[in-house]
């Protein structure tokens, strides 16, 4: 594994900061109805994310997760400005305003969705896997989902395939608890998700999914075995949401004190934590990172603010056209 430097550390805090005020700006311009429709933050989970880019080879492998989706392609490279573009419908987005929140998508930086159908990423994620299979190439698929939908039927039934081919994807689950409203253990007679891989002899396991040194630890390990052609792994990642399952969620399945309490060990302030107490950098250069999340997250808002919607005609090119169409004749 790439070696964890104080220019880590700083990273890790520079970017999950900026990640955790950037979607706290998507709340705020949410309840001014800027940003419609549904809207699902990441705020106490950002360590998966973290953790992982760390882990992974950000010039050919590839990422795929569920509509939990706004700062996992800025991570992969992705231009936050056109991301929160993209969250406002307008035409500057990552789709030209035609995905919105639960649907950001980077080509370009192999980042391939939100998804909005529970679960219906991780078979697309064993697809793209068995793409790279097929060309010969090495790169490692990164498939996220959330502990809801481990219950999902396709699950099974891509973990098969996987293992029998090979497939070079991890699996990773982001148990943040309750999955939409209600809880590991009133949806399941298990709580070790994980352990849903000894089925297929998977290699399996639980990580602190609030700690971005165990998440890049264990990833690297998942990415070195797919690299050498040994298959897929799955790990459940143990962490927590702040906020509801969405903005609609009026969280009456959990009380204030139990999310108080995960705040303790949140991400960002152990990585702040560790940079305090080895020195990695003094007050003031803490400051100027806070500055300049705040000042980023401004020129974003901006941006998106000042971005046109699209044109009505644009809905025209959204729409496959095969002019040579069987069955369908032209007068």
């Amino acid at each position: 594994m790439k070696k964890i430097t104080k220019e880590t550390y700083i990273n890790w805090y520079r970017d999950m900061l900026f990640w955790r005020k950037f979607e706290d700006k998507l709340a705020a311009v949410y309840i001014q109805q800027k940003v419609r429709g549904f809207l699902h933050l990441y705020n106490g989970q950002e360590a998966v994310l973290a953790g992982s880019l760390h882990a992974m080879d950000l010039t050919k492998d590839k990422m795929i997760t569920a509509y939990r989706n706004h700062v996992q392609p800025i991570g992969m490279g992705e231009d936050p400005k056109r991301v929160m573009a993209e969250l406002y419908g307008k035409a500057t987005g990552t789709s030209h305003g035609m995905g919105g929140s639960m649907h950001i998508f980077s080509k370009e930086y192999r980042f391939y969705g939100g998804h909005g159908i529970v679960g219906g990423q991780i078979p697309l994620g064993a697809g793209i896997a068995f793409g790279d299979k097929y060309k010969g190439s090495d790169a490692v698929t990164l498939c996220y989902f959330g502990d809801g939908a481990a219950r999902q039927g396709s699950l099974h039934e891509t973990f098969n395939m996987a293992m029998n081919w090979k497939l070079p994807v991890i699996f990773i689950v982001e148990n943040n608890g309750y999955a939409m409203g209600t809880s590991v253990e009133r949806t399941a007679n298990h709580t070790d998700i994980w352990k849903l891989g000894l089925g297929y002899e998977m290699p399996c396991g639980p990580v602190d999914g609030m700690n971005p040194i165990k998440v890049a630890e264990a990833v690297d390990e998942a990415i070195q075995r797919a690299r050498r052609g040994d298959g897929p792994t799955f790990l459940e990642m143990k962490t927590y949401r702040y906020r509801g399952h969405s903005m609609s969620d009026a969280q009456h399945y959990r009380t204030k004190e139990e999310v108080e309490e995960y705040k303790k060990i949140d991400p960002i302030t152990q990585v702040l934590d560790i940079i305090k107490e080895k020195e990695y950098a003094t007050e003031d250069e803490i400051k100027a990172i806070d500055k300049e999340v705040k000042d980023l997250v401004k020129e974003c808002e901006k941006f998106a603010e000042e971005s046109p919607y699209p044109e009505l005609n644009q809905l025209y090119d959204m729409v496959y056209e095969q002019e040579d169409y069987p069955f369908i004749k032209s007068k």
